[in-house]
């Protein structure tokens, strides 16, 4: 099992007053499933992705992802964990505007022993896969919003992640642009057998899924 969790719960403490944001929440994802997480703004969605991630804390959890107990690692290992096995796709792109198309998707091979030569190939392997093997020498503001995207998903599978999570990644771009990226997330599915979670408002991208789970004030129905 890719992602098991079992009773999780999330409260955010704002000034005296606790939050609940997720309630008990259970859920299972096995390899090479494409899972959309579906609900209103400010239902949970993005911390429980963020919690996955390893980015975020549980209040308390019984979890496990690739068979990690990554609640019980420290931010160091945390990080080396997600590097390694985790590819996030985030709605804002994150790319870094000095850097070029290439320079953005290298950044999270330089934190490995590849070599430049090594380096060098799974950025190309990874610009191809998205279809912009044109665009490696252009900066994101010569870029197109879709295209952005299409660099960021790049990034996030060029350290060949075992799971690849996406919040919301057409939130930000027109109709074409989001069906060029759902069509590349499905590919990477069924092709590749990468195991996707996304988050996601939107049914027509919730179509592109497997299995769409439903997020109401916190708790999966």
């Amino acid at each position: 099992m890719v992602v098991d969790i079992q009773h999780l719960t999330k409260m955010f403490r704002r000034d005296t007053v606790e939050i609940l944001v997720l309630d008990d929440i259970n859920l299972r994802v096995a390899a090479g499933e494409f899972v959309a997480l579906m609900g209103p703004s400010g239902s949970g969605k993005s911390t429980l992705l963020n919690i996955i991630a390893g980015i975020d804390k549980p209040t308390q959890a019984d979890m496990t992802v690739l068979d990690t107990p990554i609640t019980h690692l420290s931010e160091d290992q945390l990080a080396v964990w997600r590097n390694r096995h985790i590819g996030f796709i985030f709605q804002t792109f994150n790319l870094i505007p000095v850097l070029t198309a290439f320079e953005n998707i290298e950044l999270p091979l330089l934190l490995t022993r590849l070599s430049k030569k090594e380096r060098a190939h799974q950025v190309l392997t990874a610009l191809k896969l998205v279809g912009l093997s044109d665009r490696a020498a252009h900066y994101p503001r010569q870029l197109s919003g879709g295209q952005e995207q299409r660099v960021a998903i790049a990034r996030a599978i060029v350290t060949d992640p075992d799971l690849i999570l996406a919040d919301e990644p057409t939130g930000d771009l027109d109709a074409q642009s989001a069906h060029d990226i759902l069509t590349i997330l499905a590919t990477l599915n069924t092709s590749l057998q990468k195991t996707i979670i996304m988050v996601t408002h939107d049914p027509h991208a919730a179509e592109r899924a497997s299995r769409i789970e439903h997020l109401e004030k916190g708790t999966l129905r």
